[in-house]
């Protein structure tokens, strides 16, 4: 085929081009329609079959798209592009059989980026700050949003989050600025991004089984870096981020910020004091700071969320927006749930839903922001170790509630690391909310005056609850039948 321009922002012309689709998921879904309407001949297909499927099949096919379930590996006869849905795995033998036979291979943010439109009066689409990492991403992005929302823009946190990136780009009204959340899968598939600037909050492993090492998973996060062309913001914690900055080919004059708790140097931004404060984007950056808020104005202030704060106040700032709406985007923004939020007190016992923290980079996170804790803790492992986190968190735990299919991973590491602190296993054979009530009651029972009850289980909820918003839910409720309500 005639690979569509990778330089111009003007659409590609895909009229007549045949075109795959892999996936019937949201976002296949979503590339599929607007393809087809570009007046692609689109074939979408999926290994998947059964009533849900057929039904969304049946949708798409409706409009002149060709469905074909129960055979994902085959390539479509004649098939000149395919468009990945991001949770399709780069050894998928659909992608051997199109590299053999040179057909490129795209996912949804690909596609998006090359389908952007330019501004009015401007000539240039718009610019996109971009966020990846291991764990922070939607919460810095959202915050992000906040923040453009409060400097007067028209934007969306998009990607990952809130509005579909091919709806934010085509867009009947434009959009100034997007504050774009990037998952490794989709940086993997998007070989042409080159975001103005853009931030990797932190790196631990996660989703190994699908990028096959340690490497490769940093490599594709590292690939938000390239083409910046004013700023690569890294976590002054966190070296491995650094090194993706050191390694990535920007345009002349793109700046590496990073960012930390501690006080800042020069084109860096921390804390000083309890104000955020940013020496990268000031003249004379080697005497001068900016005051861009306040700790207080980070909601909730707990150490990680202070740092996303800080990524995302970075990404504002290298887009040039000022302090005083850095400091109004921060106090209006409101966290989603189950990300460290407060369900409840009872009985001088505090309750925290952090059931998104569904890896151990993520626990950790939580557990270094409270103390005494009473821990919730198990699920799915996804092949994780928890030595580390058990090591780090121990000095803090008054007891740890276990559940899920995993526990006795936590459990044995525990009993390394953390053999004095008190482990009960509840809810065995249990699920939904019958699960939830019995280890709500035994934490409870474990929790004294003044103790925080922390449900952060380091570990996927699919053996127990719908999802983590379900696990979530069920908390709260479960906290507000304890407390009577």
């Amino acid at each position: 085929m005639t690979d569509p321009d990778l330089t111009t922002p003007a659409n590609p012309d895909f009229a007549g081009l045949p075109v795959a689709v892999a996936g019937l998921g949201v976002s296949g879904i979503s590339a599929a329609r607007v393809l087809h309407g570009l007046g692609a001949r689109v074939t979408v297909v999926d290994g998947g079959s059964g009533p849900g499927l057929a039904a969304r099949a049946a949708e798409l096919e409706a409009l002149g798209v060709t469905v074909r379930l129960g055979d994902g590996a085959s390539l479509p006869e004649g098939t000149e592009l395919i468009v990945t849905s991001p949770g399709w795995a780069p050894d998928s033998p659909l992608f051997a059989t199109a590299e053999a036979a040179g057909v490129p291979v795209w996912g949804d943010v690909e596609l998006a980026w090359r389908l952007r439109r330019p501004l009015p009066g401007t000539g240039e689409p718009a610019p996109w700050l971009a966020v990846t990492g291991t764990n922070g991403k939607t919460t810095t992005v959202q915050m992000l949003a906040s923040i453009l929302t409060a400097a007067g823009k028209r934007t969306a946190a998009v990607g990952n989050v809130g509005v579909s990136v091919l709806d934010a780009v085509l867009a009947e009204e434009p959009y100034d600025v997007l504050a774009v959340e990037l998952s490794s899968y989709q940086l993997h598939w998007a070989p042409s991004l080159r975001p103005h600037s853009a931030a990797v909050l932190n790196l631990a492993p996660d989703h190994l089984d699908w990028h096959g090492s340690m490497e490769a998973y940093a490599a594709d996060k590292g690939r938000i870096y390239e083409g910046n062309t004013v700023a690569c913001v890294y976590n002054l914690a966190d070296p491995a981020t650094e090194a993706l900055v050191r390694e990535a080919d920007v345009e002349e004059g793109c700046r590496a910020i990073g960012f930390g708790l501690g006080a800042p140097g020069p084109s860096n931004l921390g804390v000083v004091d309890g104000l955020l404060v940013d020496r990268a984007f000031v003249e004379d950056r080697a005497k001068n700071a900016a005051e861009l808020g306040a700790v207080s104005d980070v909601n909730p202030p707990a150490p990680h969320n202070i740092a996303n704060a800080l990524a995302a106040a970075a990404l504002a700032r290298a887009y040039g927006v000022e302090p005083k709406a850095v400091r109004e985007g921060l106090r209006a923004f409101r966290p989603d749930a189950h990300r460290i939020a407060e369900v409840g007190v009872v009985r001088e016992v505090t309750y925290i839903d952090d059931s998104k923290a569904t890896n151990t980079h993520a626990a950790a996170a939580s557990l270094a922001a409270y103390r005494p804790i009473v821990w919730i803790a198990g699920g799915l492992a996804k092949g994780a170790t928890f030595d580390d986190l058990v090591q780090g968190a121990a000095e803090r735990l008054r007891a740890v509630v276990l559940i899920g299919q995993d526990r006795a991973v936590i459990r044995e590491a525990l009993e390394r690391h953390a053999p004095d602190v008190p482990v009960i296993e509840a809810a065995e054979g249990q699920t939904g909310a019958v699960a939830m009530a019995e280890v709500v009651r035994t934490a409870a029972s474990l929790a004294r005056s003044g103790d925080t009850v922390l449900l952060a289980p380091a570990c996927a909820s699919m053996d127990m609850f719908t999802n983590y918003g379900e696990r979530g839910d069920l908390f709260a409720a479960s906290v507000r039948e304890l407390a009577g309500e």
